[in-house]
């Protein structure tokens, strides 16, 4: 680290797992703080949002392997925060900067250390907050917005489109809708009937899952669908191949489907990150936060996430 340093805080927390498994897995636990190396900043983190893939990823050893993990391991992925410590070489920041970013499986911590030159998979990567957007609203950005971004790439979505939209109001989904009205198409969105006020406050036209979706989806565009995102599962990608939409502008991000292909929010261009604060910062694209959890109270917060029924985001407090 170089001149500019802030002193280092030690210990300092980190939410761990010991042993793969849900929820009741995770502690807070007391660790060294990590020190910025050349190439590096170190973040005091101040806000971690959660996502499907960060209790998925480290579920169970066969599906932890998967992603590379070996215990113990952090948790978490997408933060928000402020420089206290960089590396040498380092002149894209300074600290005190505002920032938020992901670090695949270890940002719900005090500290983060990531590769200005890095991934979010391969030692994690941070984009400067812009002014008007607080730490709680950056900290949800990155996974869920690289994701939707993605998704739409996919299918190309412009004015003229009428899209299904699967899983419309979760944490992609939020997204997903807002963005894919910006590119001007007409949005049917997916949900609980107790969704259907959330979904309208996104600009998409709710229409209930489950038996008879596409009956439904056909009084609600009797011209038909021209695109379909499942943001869930695959519900909504066979409804759209029923109802005649092709392969080529169907995709997914959770459920595989042979001839469809699927959105990867490590596929979104570059650049899009900071468009999406962009919208954000200018009020063009709103992102609600569903509820705020002190990182004292992680499992409830992972709990609450993973039951798929959250409209919006979660966010743990550091």
């Amino acid at each position: 680290m170089n001149e500019h340093s802030t002193p280092t805080t030690n210990p300092s927390r980190a939410v761990r797992l010991e042993t793969f498994g849900g929820p009741e897995v995770l502690e807070l636990q007391e660790i060294p703080a990590p020190q910025a190396g050349a190439g590096q900043i170190r973040v005091r983190v101040t806000a971690a949002g959660l996502n499907p893939m960060d209790w998925f990823m480290t579920s169970d050893a066969e599906t932890g392997a998967r992603f590379g993990f070996s215990l113990p391991i952090g948790f978490g992925t997408d933060y928000a925060g402020v420089v206290d410590q960089i590396g040498d070489g380092v002149t894209e920041f300074a600290v005190g900067d505002r920032v938020f970013g992901g670090a695949l499986s270890r940002a719900i911590a005090d500290f983060v250390v990531v590769e200005v030159a890095g991934t979010i998979a391969v030692g994690g990567q941070a984009h400067h907050t812009p002014d008007g957007i607080d730490d709680n609203t950056a900290a949800v950005l990155t996974i869920a917005g690289c994701t939707a971004a993605a998704a739409l790439a996919v299918v190309d979505l412009g004015p003229g489109d009428t899209v299904l939209m699967g899983g419309a109001g979760g944490g992609v989904g939020v997204f997903a809708v807002q963005l894919a009205r910006l590119a001007g198409a007409r949005v049917i969105g997916t949900g609980s009937p107790t969704s259907a006020d959330f979904l309208r406050s996104l600009g998409a036209e709710p229409v209930t899952y489950g038996d008879g979706l596409a009956d439904r989806v056909r009084d609600l565009a009797p011209d038909g669908i021209t695109a379909a995102i499942d943001l869930h599962g695959s519900e909504t990608a066979q409804v759209a191949r029923e109802l005649g939409v092709a392969d080529s502008r169907i995709t997914t991000i959770a459920g595989q489907i042979d001839g469809i292909t699927p959105a990867n929010g490590a596929n979104a261009v570059p650049g899009t990150l900071e468009e999406i604060a962009r919208l954000v910062a200018t009020n063009d694209l709103r992102v609600p936060i569903a509820a705020a959890f002190p990182v004292e109270q992680v499992r409830a917060a992972v709990e609450l996430q993973a039951g798929r029924h959250v409209q919006g985001k979660v966010v743990i407090e550091l």
